[in-house]
């Protein structure tokens, strides 16, 4: 290899680094805020926590999301939800479950099918 070819070699390695550093430092801070909502979710399934303490862990997590300008998970709205109709509080189920419908439109079908069978 000639002193050119190692040069350019040497220098298409630097480059490359540069431009992978300069990317590591421009992260997009992540889309939703999901602070609580997944060991929320594991607590509920395992049976680990009563509903309303996962309510109150919830909504918590939800003023913390809305007081960093962002929004809850996929999800969120409609397992608060379903939380609420274990405790039988059948306003706020509706509501958590429009709330899902609006953020989240490809979930219409299925919160629909819940409110439906909630009401009943």
């Amino acid at each position: 290899m000639n002193g050119y070819q190692s040069r350019s070699g040497v220098l298409a390695v630097l480059l490359s680094a540069a431009l992978l550093s300069g990317c590591a430092g421009n992260q997009t801070p992540p889309l939703y805020h999901w602070e609580g909502y997944q060991q929320q979710v594991y607590e509920h399934f395992k049976h680990e926590t009563g509903p309303q303490e996962q309510i109150a862990e919830l909504e918590e997590s939800l003023q913390k999301a809305r007081a960093a300008d962002r929004s809850p998970p996929p999800g969120f709205h409609a397992h608060l939800g379903m939380l609420y109709a274990e405790v039988g509080k059948a306003d706020q189920v509706r509501q958590q479950f429009e709330t899902e419908k609006a953020l989240f439109p490809e979930s219409a079908a299925y919160m629909d099918f819940l409110m439906r069978n909630v009401a009943e």
